[in-house]
């Protein structure tokens, strides 16, 4: 098991671990048992914001034993850890250094949005300064146009930061009349696999979805770095009894979805927890090149959603369906999440994120899913 590090829901950030093991008693295949929207009891809400709050206390105790340079209790912060910072000092991002004129002082190479003059200046070469004026203005951009873009390189930078961590998300679109075989199949070989340390991969979640792809499983693991995807396929693939599960898999599902992606710095995936209720996965497909823009107006909008909203995990693709960002909620049931998110509206800065964020998107789908018995985050 390895470390990784968690922000409060607030802002705050710490470091937490998430306990991403199982035990053989974690969870008993029944056949017979295949979890469904119906089974989730309505008007739980009271007992889902309990959760809540248990959940981010615990976070907070975790983030108050750090800087009193205690190991946080096992009562207290069940399975939580403190022992490595967000971002290690030499992975901090720095802000951009600006110009007079708002401009940053140093590009970032071949992915710079930057203008010409000021990736010469990174690169050694002196650029003539330039006096603000309309033809300026119509060629460099408005001072807050610059700004912006010193904003998005600097998001980028942060995006960077966190890549010592790369997640996969799994789809398997199942045959209706093999669910229950499904769910008893994976539900002995997934915890299996995450518990062995050799394997060098941590399950973040499973679910079913409910409402959208129906019959289809998602399932989104974790690992260090490519090179630990590499060595965890190596050594899931070398287990004795790999072979007979793909066999079995194969003749379950009917199509087989994988992508690499990456979390976003501003919204780390979640730990562990258990609050109940569902869970929503909003995908969007952006136009190409807008991925930036994109983060830099959700790194404002989140702070609004998390006022009325349980976010787990938000992620890009890097490998596999590109362009593609995906969203993860939780609430304690539909209704809720009809109201939350009409609360989300008079908060300030939220309806800013949607108006810049929708004119970059090229088609978007949300599945409402329940979590398996297996699943870490549920």
């Amino acid at each position: 098991m390895f470390t990784l590090r968690r922000p409060l829901t607030n802002g705050t950030r710490f470091v937490a671990a998430r306990a991403f093991s199982f035990t053989a008693a974690s969870f008993t295949p029944n056949p017979k048992t295949v979890p469904a929207l119906a089974d989730i009891e309505p008007g739980r809400q009271d007992n889902f914001n309990s959760k809540q709050k248990e959940f981010r206390e615990r976070l907070a105790d975790a983030q108050r034993a750090q800087e009193a340079g205690a190991s946080p209790s096992s009562s207290s912060t069940h399975n939580f850890n403190t022992t490595r910072p967000v971002f290690p000092p030499e992975e901090e991002p720095s802000p951009p250094r600006l110009d007079s004129e708002g401009r940053p002082l140093q590009g970032l190479g071949s992915f710079s949005i930057g203008n010409k003059d000021t990736r010469a200046e990174a690169s050694g070469k002196a650029a003539a300064p330039r006096k603000p004026g309309p033809i300026s203005s119509l060629l460099y951009g408005t001072k807050e146009g610059r700004e912006l873009d010193a904003q998005i390189e600097a998001s980028f930078s942060q995006m960077l930061a966190r890549g010592k961590y790369m997640h996969s998300i799994l789809i398997h679109q199942v045959k209706p009349d093999k669910t229950a075989e499904y769910v008893a199949l994976v539900g002995k070989w997934y915890p299996r696999m995450a518990s062995l340390p050799e394997n060098k991969v941590h399950l973040v979640g499973s679910w079913r979805t409910e409402v959208g792809d129906c019959d289809s499983f998602v399932h989104i693991w974790e690992y260090q770095r490519y090179e630990g995807y590499h060595a965890s396929l190596h050594a899931v693939s070398s287990h004795p009894g790999y072979k007979d599960f793909e066999a079995e898999l194969r003749s379950l599902v009917t199509s087989t979805s994988v992508s690499l992606m990456q979390e976003f710095s501003f919204w780390p995936t979640t730990p562990p927890r258990q609050l109940g209720g569902i869970f929503e996965l909003r995908s969007y497909t952006l136009h190409p090149g807008n991925l930036l823009e994109w983060e830099t107006h959700w790194r404002r909008g989140l702070k609004a959603r998390r006022e009325v909203m349980e976010g787990v995990g938000a992620w890009f693709v890097q490998v596999g369906e590109l362009n593609t960002v995906h969203h993860l909620w939780q609430f304690a049931d539909l209704e809720e999440r009809k109201i939350r998110r009409e609360q989300s509206w008079g908060i300030e800065g939220w309806s800013d994120t949607v108006h810049k964020t929708v004119p970059l998107i090229q088609s978007m789908k949300s599945r409402i899913m329940v979590p398996m018995p297996w699943s870490p985050v549920a």
